[in-house]
């Protein structure tokens, strides 16, 4: 029943996971505690039914299993077996399962997670896995890494703050603005792996970019002045905005320059105007304010055709300077070909080639296709198609890029 587990990993079970944290202090333990619930609710619902009180239901399930699992833990060591049991027992009786985490939870363990003693990419990896829910290959191909090397990273994280002992507390506003870099990063990762699916049957992942910009929200709401704060909301609005028309009625993939602009959500395309405005007259332009105004170039124009493309390429090279990220260096190699023509293109294209975290990725050899399809090298844009067809693990990706394939 995978339309439950997906809700339950979207929604409750980073709240669930969140007040285990706040009662217990147990990260890695609540977290396993958490993932054993979710199993048993899928493996459970379908014959039963949904309780009706899920996230209560959950929560004791959770419960339970974390009080094993710590006595397992202290008996293990041989240590503090009285005070783990003891703690937990009081914890649990203490608890309401029927108020199952305050909404404020989410975003607290989204700080705590992206605390200072990991290190940024851990930081990163382990929100994604504990808050965003996505599984570790989702969370590997984000990074461009092997899953076994994401899976040592999270690991890794999730031991420091077993050993620092971390645990849930009021932050001041130097401590939050420490981390906002972080959280920033995890929640766009969260949007993109929502609004583009790097693996499955689906496009897009609804329940995944909503929570992001959920969190979004409430991350601009307790920073209203930090322009990234509002630029990394107005890039997810104006983004998610288009979300209507990026897909047929059988969920293949429509690209930017075939959408039906009449479908594209204007009241979000508004919000996130406003805020960008709003954000670029107060604060110093950052790299989320630059990609909302690409995003915003794009939204604005009445057709493919009436792109902007000048600016835009502008603007990717100002966030090129500012970020080293080869997929920015990606996207300003298509405003590259929209300009300067498309061998102008391919030569940067050529020299992303040679860079191993992207090389062989199937974005770039997808670019690498449209870019050869404009230069009229029919050959081996259809090569490249095909490679970037077998590369993608997303069945509307593959089956779009065979199909441009297959009409050259």
């Amino acid at each position: 029943m995978p339309s439950i587990a997906d809700d339950l990993l979207r929604t409750l079970a980073p709240q669930v996971l969140g007040r285990l944290v706040r009662r217990y202090g147990q990260f890695d333990l609540a977290e396993d505690a958490t993932q054993d619930a979710l199993v048993k609710a899928a493996t459970l619902w379908p014959d039963e039914g949904t309780p009706d009180n899920p996230g209560g239901w959950l929560y004791t399930v959770a419960s339970h299993r974390l009080v094993d699992l710590i006595r397992s833990e202290a008996a293990r060591r041989a240590r503090e077996e009285d005070y783990a049991v003891q703690a937990a027992v009081a914890a649990d009786a203490a608890d309401d399962p029927a108020s199952v985490a305050p909404d404020d939870d989410t975003l607290d363990l989204l700080f705590l997670c992206c605390h200072e003693s990991l290190s940024t990419s851990s930081q990163i990896a382990l929100t994604l896995r504990a808050v965003g829910g996505l599984t570790t290959a989702e969370i590997a191909s984000a990074y461009l890494v092997p899953e076994s090397t994401m899976a040592q990273r999270i690991s890794r994280a999730k031991q420091t703050i077993k050993s620092a002992g971390l645990r849930f507390g009021e932050l001041e506003p130097a401590q939050r603005r420490e981390r906002i870099d972080a959280v920033a990063r995890v929640l766009y990762l969260m949007f993109n792996e929502g609004y583009a699916a790097t693996a499955g049957g689906e496009l897009t992942r609804v329940d995944l970019s909503s929570e992001a910009i959920r969190l979004a929200r409430r991350l601009h709401g307790i920073l209203p002045g930090d322009g990234e704060a509002a630029g990394l909301l107005s890039l997810m609005l104006l983004t998610d905005a288009r979300r209507p028309a990026r897909t047929t009625s059988t969920g293949d993939l429509v690209p930017l320059d075939e959408q039906d602009r009449t479908l594209w959500n204007r009241a979000a395309i508004a919000e996130g105007s406003e805020l960008l405005v709003g954000a670029l007259k107060s604060s110093p332009t950052g790299p989320y304010l630059v990609q909302a105004a690409i995003a915003a170039i794009h939204d604005e124009a009445e057709s493919a055709e009436s792109t902007d493309w000048e600016e835009v390429l502008h603007l990717y090279g100002l966030l090129d300077h500012m970020v080293s990220n080869p997929m920015v260096t990606l996207n300003r190699a298509i405003a590259v070909a929209m300009v300067d023509g498309p061998a102008a293109s391919l030569r940067m294209l050529d020299r992303l080639a040679g860079d191993p975290a992207i090389g062989g990725h199937y974005r770039l050899e997808s670019v690498r296709a449209h870019v050869l399809e404009m230069a009229g090298d029919v050959a081996a844009a259809r090569a490249a198609y095909r490679a970037a067809a077998r590369a993608t693990l997303s069945l509307p990706e593959r089956r779009y890029l065979e199909r441009r394939a297959a009409r050259l």
